[in-house]
């Protein structure tokens, strides 16, 4: 399987690539569009602060490729916040693939959320063999707020879509390749799509 991590300069790739060989599965770093087009599964990662990271992307032309794709194509973290229509950090627009936008949580709680949490409200092939409250591992501040496009939930402070799903692209706010058991057949699931 042609497996394509998009390399745009917006961090921790290695421990993605990691979670993909212990599959069995050789996730190969590319910012060539005519690979990236080719790949039969495409992985949009993302660690970092939104505006740059949208920068970093229309400098290198993914920001147009990326919503053009056929094949499914999962966005992590940051990567699933800049497939949605607007974001509050750095008043970013986003790349309009999932029709919600993102906010910042509230100073009430301790920001960012950094550790495990549940999903719930599971309701995709992408969380075939995972629980509803299965743990995850997440570390972030802003967060897709809950939509029709959601496919699993989460709760810090409020209720929000830390899935999305749409055609044939998949967002999660987690970090699968760090969310122990329940992350790895989660990717296993995303190849298996």
């Amino acid at each position: 399987m042609d497996l394509k991590i998009v390399n745009y300069g917006a961090g921790n790739i290695k421990s993605i690539q990691f979670a993909f060989q212990r599959l069995g599965y050789d996730a190969i770093l590319s910012n060539n569009p005519d690979e990236i087009i080719k790949a039969d599964r495409v992985i949009f990662p993302g660690v970092g602060e939104a505006s740059s990271a949208m920068k970093m992307l229309k400098e290198s032309g993914l920001d147009t490729l990326i919503p053009q794709l056929k094949q499914p194509v999962l966005g992590i973290c940051l990567g699933m916040q800049l497939m949605c229509n607007h974001s509050e950090e750095g008043d970013t627009k986003g790349l309009g693939i999932f029709n919600v936008n993102v906010k910042r949580f509230s100073n009430n709680v301790k920001v960012p959320q950094m550790g495990w949490n549940t999903v719930k409200n599971l309701k995709s092939d992408l969380f075939k063999n995972i629980s509803e409250d299965d743990y995850m591992y997440l570390v972030h501040s802003y967060y897709a707020q809950n939509c029709e496009e959601a496919i699993a939930t989460s709760h810090y402070e409020i209720e929000y879509a830390s899935a999305l799903a749409n055609d044939n692209f998949y967002g999660v706010q987690f970090h699968p390749e760090k969310s122990s058991k329940s992350g790895v057949q989660l990717l296993q699931n995303f190849l298996d799509l």
